[in-house]
């Protein structure tokens, strides 16, 4: 028998620690039975991983910065950082979900592509301008000494948008990361977006509810996309979709706070 309820307002700290579990690298001592019957529910925690993945970033790149090293140096050690913390999972989703999306011709071919471990040229692109990307923004908001919050911010609300599709959207395929977790209550995704929000607001001000609708506009094509070809999402549809939505929040982040 299930020992979780499936009351959608149930929120526990224990949820960070799944959440954790799942979107990094990070060793946590957690029951295997307890993270599968609760993965769905620890959903709304994922900003919160974000956040701390963010702050652990910007921790390592401004320690660099204080040692003198270069701001293109320290931006890349935070770019780092995050890799090595999430393993890379989001990077490799973006890779994969452009392979398959603009590679395949129908969903069959699309899904076989995306589950193939080689990199092609679409996703070869999509990753070198992505990084590029994140890596400018981050370069820009080192040199005006305005790191940690920004990224703290674009790392929770940047892992919104991935709750928001696993509500809303229908599973691509039967198997794999996004399936096993399965279909959060809506609560989850409130809370997720409301912790966010709460970041890009401390980091900005008011004007963070401008990041919250650029990160909202950068996983929107993917979604959009994956929906007209697949009919739903996957686990690198939601990662593809984190990294896009990251790209987004931190441009505009340097945006506003180097204009301000």
């Amino acid at each position: 028998m299930n020992k979780y309820n499936n009351n959608i307002f149930d929120l526990r700290l224990s949820d960070i620690l799944i959440a954790l579990s799942l979107l990094t690298r990070i060793p946590v001592n957690l029951d295997h039975q307890d993270v599968d019957e609760r993965a769905k529910q620890a959903t709304w925690a994922y900003p919160l991983v974000g956040a701390l993945i963010g702050a652990f970033a910007a921790l390592i790149a401004n320690i660099a910065n204080f040692f003198g090293l270069p701001f293109s140096i320290c931006a890349i050690l935070s770019l780092i950082t995050m890799a090595i913390i999430t393993g890379g999972m989001h990077e490799d989703g973006l890779s994969d979900a452009a392979d398959g999306l603009w590679g395949g011709k129908n969903k069959d071919s699309i899904l076989t592509i995306m589950k193939d471990s080689r990199i092609g040229s679409f996703g070869a692109i999509a990753l070198i301008l992505v990084i590029i990307g994140r890596y400018a923004s981050i370069n820009d908001l080192i040199k005006i000494e305005a790191l940690f919050w920004p990224l703290v911010a674009a790392g929770a609300i940047s892992r919104v948008p991935m709750v928001g599709a696993m509500v809303f959207m229908q599973h691509a395929r039967s198997d794999g990361l996004s399936v096993s977790v399965g279909k959060p209550p809506q609560f989850s995704l409130i809370v997720a977006a409301v912790i966010g929000t709460f970041a890009c607001l401390v980091s900005v001000g008011i004007l963070g509810l401008l990041v919250v609708l650029c990160a909202c506009l950068g996983a929107f094509p993917i979604f959009f996309t994956a929906y007209k070809k697949i009919g739903g999402q996957t686990g690198d549809i939601l990662g593809a979709s984190q990294q896009a939505a990251e790209l987004m929040a931190l441009a505009s982040l340097a945006g506003i706070l180097i204009i301000n």
